[in-house]
């Protein structure tokens, strides 16, 4: 009985973590596109490819453990889609986010502190962003809490540059 509520205690901690409207007629926090579910797959990459793209962050993101990002991202799908030409969902696409200003995601609705944050996406900002929304950003649309863990944003972080930029050369 104990194994049961925990996971009905997660679930419900999963479905909420983005503000997800608990019925259809509730309003959605943001614009969410009928696309969401006929994205293009982010391209795969070789290991090469992937250590180039690490190589462009600071040094604590270069020896991440991506197979730790990409289970620590899954909760960040419920809310957001990483790939090429992906919709927005309750949170905005996140193809390119590197070097893009924050609250510029075509077709998303952003909450007024995001659109004159004026930040520049990068790893420190994200970092800053994925640890503590709230106090980055104050009456943020995200309900996301935050990620306590340093080592695990890290890994999100590396995980997250290798899924939503362009392969490089190789």
């Amino acid at each position: 009985m104990r194994i049961t509520g925990f996971l009905a205690v997660s679930a419900l901690a999963l479905l909420s973590a983005c503000g997800k409207p608990s019925s259809p007629a509730e309003p959605q926090t943001g614009a969410v596109s009928t696309e969401a579910s006929s994205t293009t797959a982010s391209p795969a990459l070789s290991d090469a490819q992937k250590k180039t793209l690490l190589a462009e962050l600071p040094v604590p993101y270069q020896s991440a453990d991506l197979d730790n990002g990409q289970a620590k991202f899954a909760i960040c799908k419920t809310c957001h889609t990483p790939n090429q030409g992906g919709g927005n969902m309750t949170g905005p696409n996140l193809w390119e986010v590197f070097g893009r200003k924050s609250g510029t995601s075509p077709g998303f609705a952003y909450s007024d502190g995001m659109k004159s944050l004026g930040a520049v996406w990068d790893a420190e900002k994200i970092n800053q962003w994925i640890a503590n929304p709230r106090a980055m950003v104050p009456g943020t649309k995200m309900t996301y809490i935050g990620m306590e863990n340093p080592k695990d944003r890290v890994d999100v972080i590396a995980y997250l540059k290798t899924v939503t930029s362009a392969p490089p050369a190789r």
